[in-house]
């Protein structure tokens, strides 16, 4: 749900790449001063964090920043100060900055993207080795205009330094000429025992917000622990209104105009709910959907209309044609509601048409329309394909009304949602998959529930470079604004004309502001409307971004990108390049796209580009040497520790990017260390190794190379190397299993389905399913068979069938170039869709999609369950699902009452057509399937 709000929050993690206990980390790095100041002027917040860390140890060490900042935020600026040099990081377009990264991959240094996403935020981090008993300051800054949400502004403050910080500090400022009308402070940081360590101080115009706990109050209050603090510190505050036509301000040749009347009547609106029911909705999801479904439903107006959609591959409505929020209707829509079930495929160009035709249909006069679609999947039946919906879609509303989209989970094709809602005048937002998603889809009904003006048009006079002057609807609690530069110089002030359309009429706004700049500016105020509008702009033009097509879209790209570079923003066009001092690593922070989770682009691109090379490569002299990253670890690390505890360090190679020795090598090598200490280093390949998803095992020891007898050890994988997720954890779990095994891989007994596989050394050569008593569907890396019992029926992977029919029972159609069987009677409930190289299965309350791949020139299958019932007898190595397990200390990974020692290592995802490469703990089979091999195995497909 996209909340509106600004979150201003850190995180801010000290690691040091040593085997010592928590104690001993404590002693060695020191956070000996952590501030955070936020100066909010006219709604743009500007957020500098400036953390100062102190090695209290005899010896370097790498000291890592690490920070949380609001996913709507733009990094501006980040500088390193080691010693009384300074090192700043500089923004540079996207393909620039790439290009320096892959230099650097090419150098052996782990210069990986260093932007993650969380649900809300996105995190920047960076390292750098500090001499011993010196000090480093970080700075980071980042900036964002607020918005206006509900009728407040909120700014979020989140504390988990991971240990007390003598001198910790919190100061926000807001400034708001109007005269700020309400502030409150609330969060666990405002609570019993930290109440006393924030104080707050308001006047008409500036309000003041501390927070300073002292060491003791780090440890001891509820939302603390033995690592400090942990809990948020919210800002909540609103402005004055005195005039209807809203706020103007200008300085230094730019102005803002801030629009949000109040006093106007609501518009009485006509919605329309379209729901997805499919299949993949089952469980928590659609159990959430109708709860929030029956809450929106009892704060429906009684003058509004609505409607609602469900749909899968089939389309049902609650009602053809628009009714009114009356008692007996609501208790109807109610009750249509309860009995909402999963199933089927998602046909979502029907489903959006039919609530399009609904309003056009039944459109009252002075009334608002909207139109809100709620999925979780991609179009997989009908019209799949997005470009197609979009312009019908686009078609068929004509920019009549608003369009939004909300999108359940991250299997959802989020970015096809945004393009549908942006060309309709309306929004995506992300629903995530948490406890409170009812709350996140009632919060986005609350934001549009009360239309009050409709087709509002800004006009200014002397100005121009505007940002976007044209609103659908404005929304009661929310704010529209506008910004641009002032072109006439000789103009005293800056005219405007709001023209709108009220309930009842047409309304207009005049106002003016003068132009001059004002005799008295604090330096914190100083050309922040000019970075708002800078900020603005480049916001809404990677939204038309999205839109358009050809030059158009490369004319829009180019005025963002110029404008990122001209205020150094850090967005989807440009990357922040943070050099190091000499032999550190360069690094390259971008900004993420919404719906890649934390460190997914980070380790796909590092682990795509390592080469053995990278970490093994020869010297001039013929001598073996380690890259520079390898031997700062080495550097750093005890006698005798194993480089398995720097995991993170390590990103794995691909077997498609290793090149396999001829014979087997077997190595040592003598270096010197940084501190001067000599090094040894062995090392083993085996020519039959396959290297993909392996972990170096490298273990480093002082004294004389006579003394220092080193190895590391390269394990093999044996087999099909499989990825499970990890309940409430980041971080999947993955196994090996061995080649040629024929697996059970999942069945329901009480459905009849059943699906096993025989396993090669890259995938699945052959799958077969049966479902009921005759229904069975075979697949190779050639073609698809199906039969069921009476007809047989064969698909070739990359080609189209002719239409034909093969009984009463059966149809294959072949349409825009996917392969649909159907079958009349849904008791069965079977749905077979065959793309080039994608084939998406449903019988029953069964769902798997599967990937045709190809490797080193050789094709395999992979299956990815989207849907299965959510019970205990689910049978097969795909029946264990999101499993539970905790990290322990030492790579301990425990599952229920068992432990094992797990590897740091990585697997590539076939279960997505992409096929990224995901960081896993590598652990036995055995441990993760609870079970012996011989209980997933069959003696035939």
């Amino acid at each position: 749900m996209d909340r509106t709000t600004a979150s201003i929050t850190f995180f801010t993690t000290i690691l040091i790449c040593a085997v010592s206990s928590q104690a001993r980390k404590e002693q060695d790095v020191d956070i000996y001063s952590f501030h955070i100041n936020s100066t909010v002027t006219s709604r743009y917040a500007i957020t500098v964090i400036t953390s100062r860390v102190a090695n209290r140890l005899n010896e370097s060490k790498e000291i890592h920043f690490q920070v949380k900042i609001p996913k709507n935020a733009f990094i501006s600026k980040f500088r390193m100060t080691i010693e009384g040099q300074t090192y700043d990081g500089v923004v540079k377009e996207k393909e620039a900055a790439q290009q320096q990264y892959s230099q650097a991959v090419s150098r052996g240094e782990s210069a990986g993207m260093v932007s993650s996403v969380g649900r809300t935020l996105e995190e920047f981090k960076t390292s750098v080795t500090v001499a011993a008993l010196s000090k480093v300051t970080f700075e980071l800054t980042y900036e964002e205009l607020l918005k206006r949400h509900l009728g407040k502004y909120e700014l979020l403050v989140n504390a988990q330094p991971m240990q007390p910080v003598a001198d910790f500090k919190i100061d926000v400022y807001i400034y708001e000429s109007p005269g700020i009308s309400f502030l409150e402070v609330k969060g666990g940081l405002n609570m019993k025992e930290l109440t006393n360590a924030v104080t707050t101080t308001w006047s008409v115009k500036e309000a003041w917000v501390n927070f300073y706990p002292t060491r003791e109050q780090q440890t001891k209050c509820d939302v603390c622990g033995e690592n400090g603090l942990n809990g948020d510190l919210i800002i909540m505050y609103d402005v004055e209104r005195p005039k209807p036509s809203g706020e103007l301000q200008a300085s230094n040749g730019y102005f803002v105009h801030y629009f949000a009347p109040t006093d106007i009547q609501r518009i009485p609106k006509n919605v329309v709910f379209v729901i997805d029911r499919s299949g993949s909705m089952s469980g928590k999801k659609i159990q959430q959907t109708r709860e929030a479904l029956l809450k929106i439903l009892g704060d429906v107006a009684e003058d509004d209309y609505f409607g609602l959609i469900t749909f899968d591959s089939q389309i049902d409505v609650w009602n053809p044609e628009l009714l009114q929020a009356t008692e007996r209707n609501l208790k109807s829509a109610k009750d249509f509601v309860k009995k909402i079930k999963d199933r089927g495929a998602t046909d979502i160009n029907s489903a959006v048409l039919k609530g399009v035709d609904m309003i056009k249909r039944h459109q009252h006069e002075g009334s608002a329309s909207i139109l809100i679609l709620l999925t979780d999947g991609a179009p997989n039946t009908g019209e799949s394909n997005p470009t197609s919906i979009q312009a019908n879609v686009r078609e068929a509303i004509g920019g009549r009304f608003p369009l939004y989209c909300l999108g359940f989970g991250f299997d959802v094709n989020f970015e096809f949602l945004s393009k549908m809602a942006l060309e309709n005048n309306g929004q995506a937002l992300r629903i995530y998959e948490d406890s409170d998603a009812d709350l996140q889809l009632q919060g986005f009904y609350k934001t549009v529930a009360v239309p009050l003006l409709i087709d509002i048009h800004l006009n200014y006079t002397g100005a121009a470079h505007l940002t976007q002057t044209n609103f659908r609807y404005y929304y009661n609690g929310s704010e529209i604004v506008v910004a641009g530069q002032i072109t006439d110089n000789n103009l005293e002030s800056v005219q405007t004309e709001v023209i709108a359309v009220s309930k009842n009429s047409k309304v207009t706004y005049q106002d003016s502001v003068f132009s001059k700049q004002p005799e008295v500016v604090l330096p914190e105020h100083e050309n922040s409307i000019q970075r708002l509008w800078a900020y603005l702009t480049v916001k809404q033009l990677l939204e038309k971004e999205m839109t358009l097509n050809g030059q158009e879209k490369e004319k829009v790209r180019g005025e963002a990108l110029n404008l990122s570079l001209t205020y150094q923003f850090v967005t989807p066009l440009t990357s922040m390049v943070v050099t190091k001092p000499q032999g550190e690593d360069t690094q390259v922070a971008d900004k993420p796209k919404e719906g890649e989770k934390a460190n997914q682009r980070q380790r796909l691109l590092t682990s795509a580009k390592y080469k053995t090379q990278s970490r093994l490569r020869p010297s001039v002299t013929g001598r073996t040497q380690l890259s520079p990253k390898m031997t700062r670890i080495r550097a750093s690390a005890n006698r005798g520790s194993s480089l398995s505890h720097f995991a993170s360090d390590y990103p794995v190679m691909s077997s498609s990017s290793v090149t396999r020795p001829r014979r087997p090598l077997s190595k040592a090598r003598s270096m010197t260390l940084r501190d001067g200490s000599i090094g040894k280093v062995s090392y083993q390949v085996s020519e039959h190794l396959s290297l993909q998803n392996q972990l170096i095992s490298v273990q480093v020891s002082r004294g004389k190379p006579s003394e220092v007898p080193l190895s590391t050890t390269l394990p093999t994988v044996s087999g099909g190397r499989f990825l499970i997720s990890a309940h409430d954890q980041p971080k999947p779990l993955c196994y090996d299993l061995p080649v040629n095994s024929k697996l059970h891989l999942l069945m329901d007994p009480s459905s009849g389905f059943s699906m096993n596989g025989k396993l090669s050394s890259k995938g699945f050569k052959r799958i077969v399913l049966h479902y009921k008593t005759n229904h069975c569907l075979t697949l190779s890396t050639s073609n698809v068979h199906y039969s069921d019992g009476l007809n047989n029926v064969m698909f070739e992977w990359g080609k189209t069938s002719t239409k034909h029919e093969v009984d009463s029972r059966l149809e294959i159609v072949s349409l825009a170039g996917q392969v649909r069987h159907t079958t009349p009677n849904r008791v069965l409930g079977i749905s077979l869709i065959l793309r080039n190289d994608e084939m998406d299965v449903t019988m029953g309350t069964v769902r798997v999609v599967f990937f045709r791949h190809k490797k080193d020139g050789e094709r395999f299958l992979w299956p990815a369950v989207q849907q299965q019932p959510n019970n205990a007898n689910m049978q097969g190595i795909f029946g264990k699902s999101n499993l539970q397990y905790k990290e322990l200390h030492g790579s301990r990974i425990k599952i229920k009452d068992k432990e094992v020692t797990a590897t740091w290592s990585t697997a590539k995802d076939y279960r997505r057509s992409s096929a990224p490469v995901l960081e896993c703990w590598l652990v036995p089979f055995q441990f993760v399937l609870q079970g012996k091999l011989s209980d997933f195995t069959v003696s035939q497909l």
